[in-house]
């Protein structure tokens, strides 16, 4: 019984890297790898390439300057260096004895004293022991968890696990991959003829082969789930267009092709036996609110509800206040559901959705609190759908037994990200803008310029304008952020005395922010200060001019969707980018990029090229893994696994079945969002 803590703290650590079963060991790949097939001398050494040595220790001792560490003097018959120890243990300080004959595998760098490797890999050896015939794998790992230790439980389920293949070998043939078996192999254990660039490129066949399952996996993970939706039955919203062609006809404008074409979708999904699972993906400012309203009416045309949640009080408000403007003249009442109602105001709405005397809900995540009853819940819309978790999203579906659900994303998603993420959806773009968007410039202006920025703000202002200052993203404080948006505003109201501005952040009371906000609307204020609250959702045609300060903290995708907040007027409309200097690499190239071009979708693309798609999609806050191994750069390889999990789910479930439990061992119980 004495082992037991100490294994279940190492089953605590493996658990931290997903590691419970012999499948998820065998799937737990090199990082890189390390030769130690070979002896090189001292001599030989080059600055910054790890390599191994055969050495003997000639002194040691624990020096006090300029920090308590244990140094040793090590030599071979063509040179000496020193090995240095910052941290170290009475262990190692007994091993590192005059006289004492290692192998050490480190990094040569130039030291106080010459050359000097710090915190060498080592081992005792005694004369003539042999080399390994392999190259030495490095594999992720956790604190307090070697690898030795790692390699010694991969190796055992290497030997104990069921490696059979789930391919067909005439697949495996047109497709040009080795067997499974022998590539887990070959990546664990690298043969001596093998060269380690070639592995840690990741180009051999063996990863090809890795990348390959993986994208199938989750292909046929997502194509199941899209599969079993399907298979449920949903209460088909048969509506007769009174209401959805009255909304249009009452409309100042006219809908554009996209919209017309996504609205067609919608409604014939709608019209299904099953639920719709359809997601509806725009530029900034495409007009997607709009086809959502056909959506609500056509649920409600059917005599059913419709929901519409989204992530923040001011976005929610902003579609509240847009669709009451749009409805409420047709005879539709629109609820309005937001944590901060006064308690009577929310029981109100919440016992009239109840009862179904409202056929529309529009709220944050209060929609979806256990007191929130339908009476007949047919559509369900989540906005902005990547930042809700896939419980919330779940949550408003379930609040209709047998809802339609509308997704909205105002960041457009790569196409190979769509294929690999959102392959359980069916997907409705808006690429294209309604007429009247002016174009928006956008200007790279270093932080020393920044009184030429105030003059062009105060010109516009002066102007009948109206103008954005978006603070810093502090990622690391919200208490810093907002710190740092009271000092930006307290600044402005120095430097533009002749200007009303306001102040709008997170931290604000509700009731608060709505009338800074409604102040900025009508007018009543010209230069609205804020966080990044201000992302999605508000639309103020006035406003022509939005300054975005340390731009160089922001993501691409925010700084897209904060340039979109201009340019909804017929005034010609810019977006300022204030970077101090020096920019660091990454920043640099997001700063080229937003300047360089305002389609979102090459935005995306570059966004997913810099961030990988782990960021890009918030991991999909579900239980579908993201990729380890595979590169959604790589369309082809894509398309294939997706061509072969439709056909391998048809002709062979078995080999599919074996597919999953491998890859995802049966984690796919979120899938269903």
């Amino acid at each position: 019984m004495a082992d037991q803590p100490a294994a279940n703290t190492l089953a605590a650590r493996l658990a931290r890297l997903g590691l419970r079963s012999d499948a998820d060991f065998v799937l737990h790949l090199p990082l890189r790898y390390e030769d130690e097939t070979r002896i090189t001398p001292l001599a030989d050494a080059r600055p910054g390439i790890a390599a191994q040595f055969e050495v003997a220790v000639v002194a040691s001792e624990i020096a006090y300057r300029p920090r308590r560490q244990l140094l040793a003097r090590v030599r071979d018959g063509s040179a000496a260096l020193s090995l240095r120890f910052l941290n170290f243990y009475p262990s190692q300080q007994k091993v590192l004895q005059s006289g004492a004959r290692l192998r050490i595998f480190g990094e040569v760098h130039e030291g106080y004293l010459g050359p000097e490797i710090i915190h060498p890999r080592f081992h005792m050896v005694g004369a003539g022991e042999p080399l390994p015939e392999r190259l030495t794998p490095v594999y992720p790992t956790t604190a307090g968890l070697g690898q030795a230790t790692l390699r010694r439980l991969i190796e055992r389920a290497l030997a104990r696990a069921d490696l059979a293949d789930t391919l067909a070998p005439e697949l495996r043939q047109r497709l040009d991959l080795p067997e499974f078996a022998d590539a887990i192999r070959l990546l664990h254990t690298p043969p001596p003829e093998m060269t380690q660039a070639a592995l840690e490129a990741r180009e051999h066949p063996a990863w090809r082969r890795v990348q390959f399952d993986e994208l199938l996996a989750q292909q046929l993970s997502l194509r199941r789930a899209y599969s079993a939706r399907r298979a449920r039955g949903a209460p088909p919203l048969v509506a007769n267009a009174t209401l959805t062609g009255a909304l249009l006809a009452a409309l100042p404008f006219a809908l554009t092709r996209a919209q017309q074409r996504a609205w067609r979708e919608i409604a014939a999904d709608l019209g299904q036996p099953h639920p719709m699972q359809r997601l509806l993906q725009g530029d900034v400012g495409s007009g997607k609110t709009v086809v959502a309203a056909l959506a609500m009416l056509h649920a409600v045309e059917a005599g059913y509800q419709a929901a519409l949640m989204a992530p923040t009080e001011i976005l929610a408000e902003q579609h509240y206040r847009k669709l009451a403007a749009w409805l409420q003249p047709l005879g539709i009442e629109v609820a309005w559901l937001t944590g901060s109602l006064r308690k009577r105001e929310k029981e109100a709405a919440i016992a009239r959705v109840g009862a179904g005397d409202t056929p529309i809900a529009i709220g944050t995540h209060a929609l979806i609190e256990d007191k929130v009853e339908f009476a007949r819940l047919g559509l369900a819309i989540v906005d902005e759908q990547h930042r809700f978790g896939v419980r919330q999203r779940l949550a408003l579906k379930e609040k209709g037994s047998f809802a339609h659900q509308l997704a909205m994303s105002a960041t457009p998603i790569p196409r190979t990200l769509a294929m690999s993420y959102y392959a359980d959806l069916d997907v409705s773009v808006l690429d294209e803008l309604p007429p009247g968007r002016s174009p928006v410039t956008t200007k790279l202006v270093a932080e020393a310029r920044r009184d030429q920025v105030l003059t062009r703000v105060h010109e516009a202002c002066r102007g009948g304008r109206q103008a954005y200052w978006v603070c810093p993203l502090i990622e690391e404080s919200e208490t810093l952020q907002l710190k740092t948006a009271e000092e930006t505003y307290a600044r402005l109201v120095a430097e533009l005395p002749d200007l009303r501005i306001g102040l709008v952040h997170g931290r604000l009371k509700a009731a608060d922010k709505a009338a800074v906000m409604a102040a900025f609307v009508a007018n009543e204020i010209q230069v609205l200060v804020a966080t990044t609250v201000i992302e999605v959702g508000v639309d103020v045609p006035n406003a022509s001019l939005m300054v975005i300060e340390h731009a160089e903290r922001f993501g691409l995708a925010q700084l897209h969707q904060l340039r979109g907040r201009v340019g909804r007027g017929a005034a010609q409309s810019a977006c300022i980018l204030l970077y101090a200097q020096p920019l660091g690499e990454l920043a640099r190239a997001r700063l080229k990029v937003i300047y360089e071009s305002t389609d979102g979708f090459a935005i995306a693309r570059e966004d997913l090229r810099l961030r990988g798609p782990g960021e890009f999609v918030g991991s999909r806050q579900s239980g579908l893994p993201l990729l380890r191994y595979a590169d959604l750069e790589d369309a082809a390889l894509v398309e294939q696994a997706r061509a072969v999990a439709e056909d391998m789910l048809q002709a062979a479930p078995e080999r599919a079945e074996a597919h999953l439990q491998r890859w995802l061992g049966g984690r796919e119980e979120l899938l269903k969002a």
